[in-house]
């Protein structure tokens, strides 16, 4: 199993914001945490690589705990893309460049500059490797810091609203690229997401939060109309158009 989380517990001043989580997921496999505003989705990626401490539990990256390691430890084997990215007058080559940090030991060398170019050149970003990251699109820049992320070579991939403020082809262009990277690389991924089509258009597997619990883990396949309305507190249906779920309110 390439990994496990088990019985992972947060609180925050007190309060319990997650508890009794536990699941597994294996290499080419993405799974979306879904739920309403304020669940806890942020929150469990954050305690997956230990940007958040967990009050208890441990969460295994083939094997090891990501919650004993050493932030450079965690880097080599998990890469997270954030909601709100940094922009700064770096170039996109730079920018992607930074996530061979936790390989490097004294300088940059020819291996990391190749791995750079590699990624950049499989994600579409040839053409604008010297352009300023700080006047790029939100879909242009979306692509850098998951090129960042995959020049880390990570097991794996953690994505907080990958789509978040992005218009409909930007959206659709994100998840076809993050679909195809853990087909290609092979690695396991987890995304938070708001935009249920879009997740269950993609995904392979589905964790539904309520309650700061998980309400309901399933293939995508197995999602229903029941399942989404409780955890919502909204009556839906479940359609299908060519092959694909479409979630409709029906109030």
């Amino acid at each position: 199993m390439m990994l496990s989380v088990c019985d992972l517990h947060f609180s925050y001043n007190g309060r319990s914001v997650l508890g009794d989580i536990d699941f597994r997921l294996e290499r080419g496999e993405l799974l979306a945490i879904l739920g309403p505003n304020g669940v806890g989705k942020t929150t469990l990626l954050k305690c997956m690589n230990a940007i958040l401490r967990p009050k208890g539990g441990a969460v295994l990256v083939e094997d090891r705990d990501v919650l004993t390691m050493s932030p450079s430890e965690i880097a080599r084997d998990v890469a997270y893309v954030s909601q709100k990215s940094e922009t700064s007058r770096l170039t996109v080559f730079d920018a992607v460049l930074m996530g061979r940090a936790p390989h490097i030991r004294w300088r940059t060398g020819p291996d990391d500059l190749r791995r750079a170019e590699a990624v950049i050149h499989t994600l579409g970003l040839s053409s604008m490797t010297m352009r300023h990251i700080d006047t790029l699109s939100g879909g242009e820049l979306q692509k850098v810091c998951i090129a960042r992320a995959l020049v880390q070579e990570p097991s794996l991939l953690l994505l907080d609203e990958p789509t978040s403020a992005l218009d409909l082809k930007n959206q659709v262009e994100i998840m076809s690229l993050v679909r195809r990277v853990v087909d290609e690389h092979r690695i396991a991924a987890v995304m938070s997401m708001h935009d249920l089509n879009m997740a269950l258009r993609h995904a392979d597997k589905a964790i539904f939060l309520k309650g700061g619990t998980i309400h309901a883990m399933t293939h995508v396949a197995g999602v229903t109309a029941d399942i989404i309305s409780d955890v919502y507190g909204l009556p839906v249906a479940i359609h299908h158009l060519d092959g694909q779920p479409v979630i409709i309110p029906t109030t």
